[in-house]
């Protein structure tokens, strides 16, 4: 049996930022990584651009080719992990092989949510997800000849699928069952120029309702809207969701929620084995509990962390939070923590410039900085980040954080100072 000191299932960011932090402080010691998908790994941010053909593949590799070599690591691609022996401490591939370790990282992601749709199941031909470069691919056969596409899911994944299919030229509709898109990211304000932004695209959206049937033979040719609105289709795409992927980690008997709860040294339940990324409950500081933050940042700093732990040498993660960057036809978005509104204590900042399309909200309780968007006027969005994370008694000079040209420069001088120090310091 191959057995390795250090194995990590998940070939993603999680896995790079556990494997960099490895390598800094054990360089002789075996690690693996085992990735379901037979690819070197990529950002999947980068998937919009790769359907658009603005990028080849190997522009969206997340490291050089030689990332693995380099790094002294076997990848074992193109494998999935079917079982986790927490006692004898090993794991079980698909192909029959088993895989000891001493120290082992679950990295496993998220997997999409299919939802139970009347007729869905039987039109497998035309029905996409896309959330990885296999969907990709397989969204991209269908380009040359589809004219019209559906998009169920008005979250991240789904407008950035619907932008990328109008940029080639196709007639999309996005369907919503909430009463906005991004609604559990955002704010009312920001989803409306959201939803203008597309329309000035020529998407469609429609919110308040879902796909109540698929009509077509053995491939979806229409969607029956709850709302009884009719849509034609050649191609239907279901982006409603992400969820963490715990299979392996529930059956092995190890403590899930949502997702694998993991403590602040992302360690699970069970001894040896820690947890990141997309499939992991993580500490959030400005909640004061644990939950899913399926965040790019978050998986690596999650990785790290876990590395450091793997390797003897104690640290935490206390400051993840929620962050999201999105960029839709002429909008830019950066939000961060929490997007609650004028309730439970909180207070809301805010200023609107309409006719240049810009945006920017702050939350505040107790006169700290909980949470942000920033909509077109992101350049200063890690200082927000900074106050945010530091704790700062920012309602003194809450005003200044509205006003355009907003900068360090803006701030008190010796808390200018602090944040600089700290910042350089990484």
């Amino acid at each position: 049996m191959e057995r390795y000191d250090f194995l990590i299932i998940g070939n993603s960011v999680g896995a790079v930022g556990c494997i960099e932090a490895l390598r800094t402080l054990e360089k002789e010691k075996t690690v693996a990584v085992v990735g379901e998908e037979p690819y070197h790994v990529y950002s999947r941010a980068l998937l919009p651009y790769y359907l658009d053909r603005e990028i080849p593949l190997e522009k969206m590799y997340y490291r050089p080719e030689d990332f693995y070599r380099r790094m002294g690591v076997t990848a074992i691609l193109g494998r999935r992990a079917t079982g986790l022996d927490t006692r004898r401490k090993v794991v079980y591939l698909d192909d029959g092989r088993a895989l000891g370790y001493d120290k082992l990282l679950l990295a496993t992601g998220g997997r999409p949510i299919v939802p139970p749709v009347a007729g869905l199941d039987l039109a497998k031909e035309n029905v996409c997800t896309f959330l990885t470069l296999q969907d990709a691919q397989r969204l991209a056969r269908f380009l040359g000849s589809a004219r019209r596409a559906v998009v169920l899911g008005g979250g991240i994944i789904g407008l950035m699928t619907a932008e990328a299919l109008a940029k080639k030229g196709l007639s999309v509709s996005v369907v919503e069952l909430a009463p906005r898109v991004l609604a559990p990211v955002v704010d009312e304000v920001t989803s409306r120029m959201v939803e203008e932004a597309f329309s000035r695209a020529g998407v469609t959206v429609y919110t308040g309702t879902t796909i109540g049937e698929v009509r077509g033979e053995g491939r979806a040719e229409e969607a029956v809207l709850t709302s009884g609105v009719t849509l034609p289709c050649d191609l239907l795409v279901v982006a409603v969701g992400v969820v963490p992927r715990v299979e392996l980690a529930k059956e092995a008997g190890l403590a899930v929620n949502r997702g694998i709860l993991v403590n602040e040294r992302m360690e699970t339940s069970a001894p040896d084995v820690y947890a990141c990324g997309d499939c992991a409950e993580v500490y959030d500081f400005l909640l004061d509990g644990r939950r899913v933050l399926p965040l790019w940042p978050n998986a690596y700093a999650g990785g790290r962390v876990a590395a450091f732990n793997m390797a003897g040498v104690p640290r935490v993660y206390d400051r993840a939070t929620a962050m999201n960057s999105m960029h839709f036809f002429d909008l830019n978005i950066i939000t961060a923590g929490l997007n609650a509104g004028e309730k439970e204590g909180f207070e809301v900042a805010s200023r609107l410039d309409p006719a240049a399309c810009r945006y920017r909200r702050l939350v505040l309780k107790d006169g700290r900085l909980y949470g942000f968007i920033l909509v077109n006027e992101i350049a200063r969005a890690g200082i927000l980040l900074n106050l945010m994370k530091e704790g700062v008694e920012v309602a003194p000079f809450v005003d200044k954080l509205l006003k355009d040209g907003f900068g360090y420069a803006c701030l008190p001088e010796d808390l200018r100072g602090k944040l600089l120090v700290r910042e350089r310091m990484g």
